[in-house]
């Protein structure tokens, strides 16, 4: 069973809030314990969606981040045109995950060096892409780098990590192997509900007949009836009993 875009769009939109980002952390109770109060769970965090960050040009030699390299270079411009308090040299990067948990000083407002990063199993990937992801981030954040803060965050001082961790979120049709994977690695997953397949009903094929739903159909004909006073004076028409594709009845009972 393969994972359908529109269950990873689900997932993405449903964590990319915080007070859903709070409920996703008391799945993995070590990773709740780092908010800096639990009273103020939603002043402890900061969300930040497809998170960029200012990285040295360096950086992104030692990487195989094709898309984030490609796209950073064939739009070089100097950091300091958009950014007055960036560092010169610096460039905005995509970091190759979903959704950034930083925390946060509820007073303060100021991060406080722990960031927990969201990785969401995408589409046709399999465990070496989605591990791939979380080492790259590695790499890029080895270095010196700093936030690009969204508009909604732009009063909090986001300050480099000094300690990241990984959470990878797994939906129902997600290859069991990923499961073992992340166990065999001691990687932290949650699995995400998602909605079932609709399997809409061919009419054209009728479904087997038994007693109990001949009864019901009966049962049915005699309402219909009395609520048509006009069926009461048409002469009984014997009812056609549908039969079932001798192809299909197989598949159909099993």
């Amino acid at each position: 069973m393969a994972v359908r875009s529109a269950d990873y769009e689900e997932i993405l939109a449903t964590y990319s809030g915080r007070q859903a980002a709070i409920e996703l952390l008391k799945q993995y109770r070590p990773y709740l314990e780092l908010l800096p109060s639990m009273r103020r769970p939603l002043d402890s965090t900061v969300v930040i969606t497809l998170p960029l960050v200012r990285i040295d040009p360096e950086v992104l030699e030692l990487t195989t981040l094709a898309d984030v390299t490609e796209s950073s270079r064939s739009r070089r411009r100097p950091t300091s045109e958009s950014s007055p308090s960036a560092k010169p040299g610096r460039q905005a990067v995509r970091l190759p995950c979903e959704i950034a948990l930083l925390m946060c000083d509820p007073e303060w407002q100021v991060t406080t060096g722990v960031v927990v990063f969201v990785f969401v199993h995408r589409p046709n990937e399999d465990f070496y892409g989605l591990i791939s992801r979380w080492r790259q981030t590695q790499l890029l954040l080895d270095r010196d780098y700093e936030w690009v803060m969204p508009l909604a965050y732009r009063h909090v001082v986001g300050d480099q990590a000094d300690r990241i961790f990984p959470l990878f979120l797994l939906s129902e049709r997600s290859p069991t192997r990923l499961q073992r994977g992340l166990q065999g690695t001691a990687l932290p997953y949650v699995v995400c509900p998602v909605e079932a397949d609709d399997h809409p009903t061919d009419l054209t094929v009728p479904p087997p007949t038994t007693d109990l739903t001949r009864q019901g159909i009966d049962r049915a004909a005699s309402r219909s009836t009395l609520h048509n006073p006009e069926m009461l004076h048409k002469p009984e028409v014997e009812p056609t009993v549908l039969q079932p594709d001798p192809e299909l009845e197989g598949d159909l009972w099993v």
